[in-house]
């Protein structure tokens, strides 16, 4: 079962490329990718964009997000995503789900579906959100 970032990642790339944005966790990493005469503004988490393309990048960005959460959902379901996160953060071993919570805040599911899912592997979670 794929994660959300493999969903993600490969338009993320592109739309990091079309838009002229980078990483840079310093000032020798930007040094080595600017381009002189831009104009760059900083987007968070090492993100560096052109000024001229960052609000498009940031719009990009969110319906990636979106379309990669939708492509989850279809190919997998949804109780399976949740019981895949509740795997990777280990819940059932630390016995405590909220663990899991940040990772589905995005899908339509709640809490107390998440719980749910926790506590009774078989609960099928309604796609709409509460």
């Amino acid at each position: 079962m794929k994660y959300l970032a493999e969903y993600t990642a490969g338009p993320i790339e592109d739309a990091m490329a079309t838009a002229g944005a980078f990483f840079a966790f310093g000032t020798e990493q930007f040094d080595e990718r600017k381009v002189e005469g831009v104009k760059y503004t900083q987007m968070g988490m090492g993100l560096i964009c052109p000024e001229k393309t960052a609000a498009q990048l940031q719009l990009s960005l969110a319906t990636i997000h979106v379309q990669g959460i939708k492509d989850d959902i279809a190919d997998n379901g949804l109780r399976a995503i949740v019981i895949r996160e509740l795997n990777n953060y280990e819940c059932y071993y630390t016995g405590d789900a909220t663990e899991a919570f940040p990772a589905l805040e995005l899908y339509p599911v709640t809490r107390e579906d998440i719980l749910k899912v926790f506590k009774n592997k078989h609960y099928e979670p309604s796609t709409e959100k509460h």
